[in-house]
């Protein structure tokens, strides 16, 4: 058993694999928490079958970040020290658990996030190639505006030290949520550290659905996101120095 109390919360829409994945998950003495994203109904009955785990059900799609969004007040609300967040596609190796659980506690740092390319920029070969550089792109981005020298800005596994989620607030509920919560954890001055994890690719022919499977409009959708919160840092910097200056005369 662990001395902090530590979640592991699971995204799904529609896996068949996460059943696996749940269970490995439970080889570890922690709590799980799967938050069914309005998955089919066959794939939700077999949830109940699953003992020892909490479930969160959305009636319908609501989106990637919506769900990591639900974790995080499930993890807040339950007092936890620390929240895990992995993926129920199959692309993160649950047994990997064990590399972030070595470093709980943490005090250095605040977020430990999961790198597929930490090793070497040739790993990105192994990935479906628009992924890859829409990745690097949006990561050269968010390095020069927040200074974390992240290698992956969207692995889905990391872990979270959960007193300090009181100071984001999500609002992204697609996939570029990642993204927001980069750029708010720069402004709060939260810390951030990475380490590698497996980079698995088991379907390369699996793709963004709607507008998103065309890369452009997806790279374009992040940009906007980053956009749109530095544009919410300038209007509170706008408004404050207003006011300093109404107090001042």
């Amino acid at each position: 058993m662990y001395r902090n109390k530590i979640l592991v919360a699971i995204p799904i829409f529609n896996e068949i694999t996460a059943y696996g994945i749940i269970q490995r998950v439970k080889t570890f003495p922690l709590d799980v928490l799967v938050i069914d994203d309005g998955s089919a109904y066959s794939i939700r009955e077999g949830l109940i079958t699953v003992e020892n785990i909490r479930v969160i059900v959305h009636p319908k799609n609501l989106g990637y970040g919506k769900a990591i969004i639900d974790a995080f007040s499930y993890a807040l609300k339950n007092r936890y020290d620390y929240l895990l967040t992995i993926d129920g596609d199959g692309q993160h190796e649950p047994e990997e658990i064990s590399l972030f659980l070595r470093e709980i506690p943490f005090y250095d740092y605040d977020i430990l996030s999961g790198s597929r390319y930490i090793f070497s920029a040739k790993a990105g070969t192994d990935a479906p190639m628009e992924r890859y550089l829409i990745n690097k792109k949006i990561t050269s981005v968010l390095n020069r505006i927040t200074g974390f020298g992240l290698t992956d800005s969207f692995c889905g596994f990391k872990a979270y030290k959960v007193e300090k989620l009181k100071v984001l607030h999500l609002t992204e509920h697609g996939y570029g949520m990642p993204l927001q919560l980069w750029i708010q954890a720069w402004k709060a001055g939260l810390r951030v550290h990475e380490i590698p994890v497996k980079l698995i690719y088991k379907d390369l022919t699996k793709h963004f659905h709607g507008i998103l499977e065309d890369p452009e409009v997806r790279l374009q959708y992040y940009k906007n996101i980053i956009r749109k919160e530095l544009a919410g840092t300038k209007q509170n910097t706008a408004s404050a120095c207003k006011k300093n200056q109404t107090v001042r005369y």
